[in-house]
């Protein structure tokens, strides 16, 4: 037969265990893209033009070359330095380094957003730069960032394939291993591309919560 019920049956707990594996991947790289580019967004508002200017740069070098190439340097590459990282570690600093240069320009959007009278009336009332930031701008600039960040983090769940380069075994690289072991592709990739649909089409109804929740705040 063309299809193997059995065998797509069998090989199903090992696929579950991969997807595991980029969820986590994906989960912990959107922390890291989180943080990031907020660090990103802020330093390119530095009134030090080197700042802004060298944060710009690395942004923009970033966000330039292909998420692959920078995967293979952090693993490949840097260990020639003496940096030598696991492989999720790796992939999750990659995939979080290369979308905190999207997520950037999300905050930027969001922060440019907010009224200059509301940076005003934080200096009327004497507040200094942190609380400004954490009590007066981010809680405006952020909830009309949410539907944007969502998109990328469903982007960078799509993109996980990726890490199969650097020997994480998420759930395409389980695949790959099922399909090379036992001479069959069908089952196992058609089951990857079922998963990877499954979630990416509960996230296109959450993102269209979020859109109609937080969406008309960037109005």
């Amino acid at each position: 037969m063309f299809w193997d019920w059995d065998f797509a049956i069998s090989i199903t707990p090992t696929l579950l265990q991969g997807l595991k594996i980029t969820i986590l991947a994906t989960v912990l790289g959107a922390i890291v893209a989180a943080v990031l580019g907020l660090v990103f967004a802020i330093l390119r508002r530095s009134t030090n033009r080197l700042i802004s200017r060298t944060t710009g740069f690395v942004v923009e070098f970033i966000r330039g070359t292909p998420l692959l190439v920078q995967l293979y340097f952090i693993f490949y590459i840097l260990p020639d330095f003496g940096l030598r990282l696991p492989p999720l570690t790796a992939g999750v600093i990659g995939m979080g380094l290369h979308y905190a240069t999207y997520f950037s320009e999300v905050y930027r959007g969001g922060i440019e957003s907010v009224a200059r009278g509301q940076w005003e009336a934080a200096r009327a009332g004497n507040l200094n730069p942190r609380q400004t930031w954490v009590h007066v701008i981010l809680p405006q600039a952020i909830p009309p960032m949410i539907p944007a960040m969502a998109n990328y983090l469903l982007a960078m769940f799509k993109e996980t394939p990726l890490l199969t380069a650097i020997t994480v075994m998420e759930m395409m690289s389980q695949a790959r291993s099922v399909a090379n072991t036992s001479y069959r592709y069908v089952e196992p990739m058609t089951l990857v591309g079922v998963f990877f649909l499954i979630i990416s089409i509960f996230s296109v109804f959450g993102l269209r919560w979020l859109e109609r929740k937080f969406g008309g705040r960037a109005r």
